[in-house]
């Protein structure tokens, strides 16, 4: 009997076509699929198999679903764990994983697209402008899942870069509470509610405007917290350059076409050291 290990699949925000095609071709050959149904959307099955079995996990323990996966693992049948965003953020995968290696049960993850990204791209945003911020950091606010003290909202915040808060939204007075005194009651900020799927809806707003935001538009879960400079049009009007593409930058693929320190203009023949075809 030949045996498939059991792939985690991150399903991405919601939208069933921001799965990877990896993840998607996994669901198509997929034997049994287990998923996430409080947060992964039943739209995401269409691409399983007739005959595919179902399950939603919602309802269900650690110990009850991990079985049926080593159940249908060991009878040869193709297993898909289906998460939402990627497995690897908030995912509770390293419990599963571990069970599994209990079992000798093999395993594989797929990753997929995680609801932050998912939000910069319905708001047209680059979380990291040169000059303005060049890190993103990816938090919660400590509730009844622990955070680490070291790892705490406000030492994080105290940081002013892009931020995405997952998983807080219930707890929305405290964190405006801390963002406003780090970021400052003015500073931009966004809630993104279902991205990317029929429902999404993003708001823009300030850290101050935050927690009356949030209660006025009723906003109770699958919402994400970002707050950043970023978010302010007027620095995205001014068109913040990298240096990636400015013609006085060279790098291994591009001769900058002016000396910065000559101020001539200089060869600008690509070069390809590591032997990679040009198309």
């Amino acid at each position: 009997m030949t045996s498939y290990p059991v792939l985690f699949v991150g399903a991405g925000p919601g939208d069933p076509e921001l799965i990877t095609v990896k993840g998607q071709k996994a669901l198509q050959e997929a034997d049994l699929v287990i998923y996430a149904g409080s947060l992964v959307p039943q739209a995401l099955l269409q691409w399983t198999k007739p005959g595919c079995g179902h399950i939603n996990s919602a309802s269900m323990h650690l110990e009850e679903f991990v079985s049926l996966m080593i159940k249908n693992h060991k009878s040869g049948k193709k297993v898909v764990r289906l998460h939402t965003g990627d497995p690897s953020l908030y995912g509770a995968i390293a419990e599963q994983t571990a069970e599994l290696k209990k079992h000798d049960v093999p395993f594989n993850v797929i990753p997929g697209v995680t609801a932050a990204f998912g939000a910069a791209a319905a708001m047209g945003i680059e979380y990291t402008l040169p000059e303005i911020t060049q890190t993103l950091i990816l938090t919660r606010i400590s509730g009844r899942t622990p955070v680490p003290e070291s790892e705490n909202l406000e030492s994080l915040a105290a940081h002013k870069a892009s931020m995405a808060v997952y998983l807080s939204i219930s707890m929305i007075d405290r964190v405006a509470e801390i963002l406003e005194r780090t970021y400052g009651k003015d500073c931009p900020a966004a809630v993104a509610c279902c991205v990317s799927q029929p429902d999404e809806r993003i708001f823009h707003t300030t850290v101050s405007e935050l927690p009356a935001l949030v209660k006025k538009e009723n906003i109770r879960k699958q919402a994400l917290i970002i707050v950043s400079r970023v978010l302010d049009d007027k620095l995205q009007e001014a068109n913040q350059k990298s240096r990636l593409y400015d013609k006085s930058f060279s790098h291994e693929y591009r001769n900058s076409r002016v000396d910065p320190v000559r101020q001539f203009p200089v060869n600008n023949l690509l070069s390809n050291p590591k032997g990679f075809k040009n198309p």
